[in-house]
């Protein structure tokens, strides 16, 4: 995406209040994704990108859900002309943290159907999340630890100064790639040894991590605000790039 754009849109801040206003010039779009071909929905959604293709995709939220809008659906879909459905996820009932069931038919979001591919779970703040594959946990495994579930990646939401009334930051932990571009598989026995562990103990041996883009405090709008290449409408602390 180009750097040279001057369009800033806001994110929320705490401090004024009132939706941001929609700028006239962010109905610009970023281009679409490049044409993927998806033969094997399975394969592609756990697979690394192709080396020197960015594959663009669109999150959409249904706040009905389930149980009254008590459990909304995610689905995510290739965000290009033919709009090539990827993924479904829906909350999961009677867990202590936010945690999400992952699959490839929006139809069967069942823990035990036959298109769960993973799930994310959260911890009890809301700040940390790891997604896993559809493996066994550790305490369940088989002796030879074959069936282990994989750590796919964690996201990891920080405060600023400001604490909860500036913009957040992200950060992304992922697998590495080997020589192959294959993803390096990374099977924690326990929560010591996993992506976020990695993290915090700086041992990024096999890992990659990623930011978000960090806004700018504006004098003339009073808000924080960052180019957002017209996919952003209203200022909202969700908004990251």
């Amino acid at each position: 995406e180009s750097e040279d754009e001057t369009l800033e849109t806001p994110q929320k801040n705490s401090n004024k209040k009132g939706k941001g206003k929609k700028s006239k010039k962010a109905k610009e779009e970023r281009p679409p994704s490049p044409v993927i071909e998806v033969d094997n929905l399975e394969e592609f959604v756990l697979r690394p990108a192709p080396q020197g293709v960015t594959v663009k995709c669109r999150v959409t939220r249904d706040k009905k859900g389930m149980d009254r809008g008590l459990y909304p659906t995610y689905y995510l879909h290739l965000d290009n002309d033919k709009k090539v459905f990827l993924l479904a996820g829906r909350k999961r009932k009677k867990s202590k943290t936010s945690n999400y069931l992952i699959s490839i038919d929006p139809t069967d979001l069942s823990r035990g159907g036959e298109n769960f591919i993973g799930k994310l779970r959260s911890n009890l703040m809301g700040t940390k999340f790891t997604v896993f594959d559809n493996g066994a946990n550790p305490d369940r495994a088989n002796a030879d630890w074959s069936n282990v579930r994989q750590e796919l990646s964690a996201v990891v939401y920080e405060t600023n100064v400001l604490g909860f009334k500036g913009p957040r930051k992200m950060t992304v932990i992922i697998p590495g790639m080997n020589a192959d571009n294959e993803r390096v598989p990374i099977r924690p026995r326990n929560d010591n040894n996993g992506l976020l562990m990695r993290w915090q103990n700086k041992n990024m041996d096999n890992v990659i991590e990623l930011h978000n883009k960090a806004p700018v405090w504006n004098d003339e709008t009073q808000s924080y605000v960052l180019n957002f290449h017209g996919r952003v409408t209203h200022a909202s602390v969700k908004n990251f790039q």
